[in-house]
């Protein structure tokens, strides 16, 4: 009768007592090894994504889609009450300011340089200036930057100035010399003798007649091929095997052509599925420059909702097919006479969604799936499709009809706040949990996928709660935001089998795990554990036994089987102890440890400052003892093993 009680009471202590945890690590029971692709990323045109994120302009609306009116009021707010957003900011107007009298400027309608008007400045011929301008440029001090202006006009309206005006008052000036009826391009060069982050461009004269002002851009000039040197940087610490473009809604209303040739002419649009100005400066060429940049693989979503088979089919042709087919002589007049081999397509964007430009039935959808699809592999026979799958009937109708036409299927998982951390750390990982059972009742069940292996392509998944600080959909992310991203990584790990690929949203700004101002930028912290994990953690996963519910634990041989690594998440406010059992397995004493922690698990970090947040390194020794995991912490060990 004694021996029951203590083996009940030691039964009662194992279960209750969550400040001792004993795991066993079997590297004897294995799974299928994860893909690369499980660190994927998302970019979309959206909010400060690419324009103000990535892209290097400096200029807001150069390309004139807004008129340039005398009443002057640029900026809008609005909500998102579905994601509980706080008011934000956006592009509503023109951002140019007219200096001068009210008529000053006029739109041309008749002949414009690029999209549906020209601004022409009408000068009073009296000495007095006339222009335009615009506020709120930022330049850091000893920066060079480098631009150009696109100009027409009467001799009479010589000199035009563009000049940088200063908070102290301090100009600097460019004198346009030459200007004819015609439009031609005059460069822009500057050192910034002070940082300031309040510069008035003006685009001026004192002369007499008009002048016509077809585009105008500025950059640092350190920028790569267009792209913002700093934010590039993180993206190459971020190592992202493969970016997911151009969208997301946007691409069910985007037409890719308006996307290529020369980028001053390419056509400024509203965005489509989205507040603000696409201004068209990033199509299919800056993009897959980017990819070369970043060492990362392309994956092209195109459009299946207001976009038609043939538009799809072209598209393929245009990045994939030599320089003797139509599109592919189109892309070596653009400037790129080799295809460029896009491997990876996503057939469309969440078309289940009301939400969704061209949203249709599902029982018409697979009908256009099937034949965008077929057009698409009639191009190119060796592109891998992504089709569109939402879990229950939308998934299964898909995987029921067209698995012929695809080779993975998408799913997207956003969560919002939860009030309980613990809790609030685990909602992605219960979500990959669940869309990964789905899919495997599906592999029993549908008769059409027998034979084959349509795995998932999580293409959007991440948390999205809290205001837009950073422009449309940027919203902060905090500490535990991290740790849940980290819980969510090893359930993909768990899930090996099921999941392909996943692309954390987006990357920059939008919901993304890099945060930008006008002129620095850093790692929020969902960054931390996407690099820390895809750098350090092993590519096997291992069996685990005696996982408890109050902490999360994964583990993994590398790939070449020489080392362990072991990575533990403790959502909780007080320190766990976890003692590892290896088995049989013998390691090496001597290790590494990488630590992200903070004590309050709102913690963030800023763009500019000095991160609350960052992963720590460190060697240690391992005895066999009890490894102490502190709160709010994800821990990861890598050990090497004996022979």
């Amino acid at each position: 009768m004694k021996s029951i009680i203590i083996t009940f009471c030691l039964f009662f202590l194992i279960a209750c007592d969550t400040g001792n945890i004993s795991v066993k690590i079997d590297t004897e029971k294995t799974q299928e090894p994860i893909s690369e692709y499980i660190y994927g990323q998302f970019i979309e045109h959206l909010g400060r994504c690419i324009y103000d994120g990535i892209w290097a302009e400096m200029i807001e609306d150069r390309k004139f889609y807004y008129p340039v009116k005398d009443d002057y009021n640029p900026w809008a707010t609005d909500d998102d009450p579905y994601w509980k957003a706080g008011e934000y900011l956006y592009l509503a107007a023109s951002p140019w300011k007219v200096i001068g009298s009210p008529g000053t400027v006029i739109m041309d309608t008749l002949n414009p340089f690029v999209g549906k008007h020209t601004p022409v400045i009408h000068l009073p011929g009296d000495g007095t200036t006339a222009g335009i301008a615009q506020e709120s440029i930022a330049i850091t001090e000893g920066n060079n930057y480098t631009g150009r202006i696109i100009l027409a006009g009467d001799k009479s309206a010589l000199p035009v100035i563009v000049q940088l005006v200063m908070e102290n008052g301090d100009i600097l000036s460019w004198e346009i010399g030459s200007i004819t009826p015609e439009y031609h391009a005059c460069s822009l060069e500057f050192t910034a003798p002070s940082t300031d982050k309040n510069v008035q461009i003006q685009i001026i004269s004192k002369g007499k007649g008009q002048f016509r002002i077809g585009i105008i851009s500025l950059m640092p000039a350190d920028n790569i091929s267009g792209w913002r040197k700093n934010v590039v940087a993180l993206m190459k610490e971020l190592n992202a095997p493969v970016y997911r473009w151009p969208g997301g809604n946007f691409v069910s209303g985007y037409d890719w052509k308006d996307g290529i040739g020369n980028r001053d002419q390419r056509p400024p649009r509203k965005n489509p599925a989205w507040k603000g100005v696409e201004h068209n400066d990033v199509g299919i060429h800056e993009y897959m420059e980017l990819m070369q940049l970043l060492g990362s693989e392309p994956f092209v979503a195109v459009n299946t909702g207001l976009g038609t088979v043939d538009e799809v089919a072209e598209q393929v042709e245009y990045c994939n097919s030599t320089a003797d087919s139509p599109m592919g002589t189109l892309r070596a007049q653009n400037g790129h006479p080799e295809p460029y081999g896009v491997k990876w397509w996503a057939v469309g964007n969440e078309m289940y969604g009301s939400w969704q430009l061209g949203h249709m039935p599902l029982e018409e959808y697979v009908k256009k799936h099937n034949s965008v699809a077929r057009a698409m592999w009639n191009i190119d026979p060796t592109i891998k499709l992504i089709g569109v799958g939402e879990v229950g009937e939308w998934s299964e109708t898909m995987l029921r009809i067209c698995s012929d036409n695809m080779s993975l299927i998408s799913e997207h998982i956003y969560c919002q706040e939860l009030e309980d951390v613990s809790g609030h750390t685990r909602q992605l990982a219960r979500q990959i949990k669940y869309k990964a059972d789905a899919h495997r009742k599906y592999r029993d069940e549908i008769e059409e996928l027998k034979g084959k292996d349509i795995r998932i392509a999580m293409d959007e998944w991440n948390y999205w709660y809290g205001d837009y600080l950073y422009g449309e959909l940027g919203v902060r992310y905090h500490h535990k935001d991290g740790l849940g991203v980290a819980i969510g990584l090893h359930e993909y790990f768990r899930n090996s089998d099921i999941y392909f690929m996943a692309n954390y949203a987006q990357t920059v700004n939008v919901i993304g795990c890099i945060k930008t101002t006008k002129t620095d930028a850093g790692f929020a912290t969902t960054a931390l554990p996407l690099i820390l994990y895809h750098k350090h953690f092993g590519t096997v996963p291992i069996e685990i036994t005696g996982r408890s519910k109050d902490i999360d634990i994964a583990a993994a041989l590398t790939r070449d089987g020489k080392a362990l690594t072991v990575a533990i998440v403790n959502p909780n406010e007080t320190t766990r102890n976890v003692s590892l059992d290896f088995g049989e397995t013998q390691v090496n004493e001597e290790g590494a440890k990488w630590i992200i922690h903070h004590p309050d698990p709102e913690a963030y970090n800023e763009p500019g400052k000095t991160p609350n947040v960052k992963i720590v390194e460190e060697n240690i020794e391992f005895t066999g003892n009890s490894l102490e995991i502190l709160p709010y912490s994800i821990v990861m060990y890598r050990f090497e093993l004996n022979e």
